[in-house]
């Protein structure tokens, strides 16, 4: 079905770009993409994928939203205080973006639902705060052979990496980057973390999904991209699959 002319306008600057064009623009409307955590990093994450016209947006969240999330997580406001992030994340993108459908998950996220929801998903965006979590998006992206793309942030530092050893038969998975679950470092209720970080880590997230399902440009597939704000430096770091990684080491 070819884009209507509302949509044209819509997504204009997206198709004056050569490496997009109405190809990619197609691409994206047909796209599945699963986010899991509409936080610091899955508000901007959402908020781009859903103005650029990914078709349809699964936001997984179990958390309700609170008066200091507000000062990061930027698809919730003041009058959604103690709604289901879920619920409200999708009414904010309801907003930027009517044509894009989104399906809300407004669990805690566990083997099943992990093992269920990325087979029904072509790429899953991991938000998240906690590695135990991260395992599960992981295991669930290598079983289905998706595509993730992973994000952190602390304090004034942030990591963004993509992950699709299923395309690449040498390339890494993220527990090739953390083998096992380290000791949970504290939280950004203990450390602190500056709001426009997360919008830098998310907004490169972003960036990275709309690549990979467009097929254009050079992603960080097998790299680890740092970034330091404080210090205004970036620095990207190749990784290398680990033989002996207990998710993918016998794959």
């Amino acid at each position: 079905m070819s884009l209507t002319d509302d949509q044209r306008r819509r997504y204009a600057r997206n198709m004056l770009l050569d490496e997009v064009g109405q190809n990619g623009q197609e691409r994206l409307r047909a796209a599945r993409v699963l986010v899991v955590g509409a936080g610091g990093l899955g508000a901007p994450v959402l908020m781009y994928l859903a103005a650029a016209g990914v078709g349809t947006l699964g936001v997984v969240d179990g958390d309700r939203v609170e008066l200091s999330n507000l000062q990061r997580q930027i698809c919730h406001a003041s009058g959604d205080i103690g709604r289901p992030k879920a619920n409200s994340a999708a009414d904010t993108l309801g907003d930027i973006n009517p044509e894009v459908t989104v399906e809300t998950h407004a669990l805690r996220l566990d083997a099943g639902a992990a093992d269920r929801l990325t087979a029904a998903h072509d790429l899953v965006i991991d938000c998240t705060d906690n590695f135990a979590t991260r395992f599960l998006i992981n295991d669930a992206c290598l079983t289905h052979r998706r595509p993730l793309v992973s994000g952190a942030v602390t304090r004034f530092d942030g990591q963004v990496a993509v992950f699709r050893p299923a395309a690449e038969p040498d390339a890494p998975c993220y527990r090739c980057l953390v083998p096992e679950l380290p000791r949970q470092p504290r939280a950004c209720a203990e450390t602190g973390v500056l709001g426009a970080v997360c919008g830098i880590v998310g907004a490169w997230q972003a960036t990275e999904a709309l690549k990979e399902l467009m097929g254009i440009g050079e992603t960080l597939a097998g790299r680890l991209l740092i970034i330091d704000a404080l210090g205004a430096r970036v620095r990207v770091v190749r990784l290398r699959r680990d033989p002996d990684c207990p998710a993918c080491g016998a794959a």
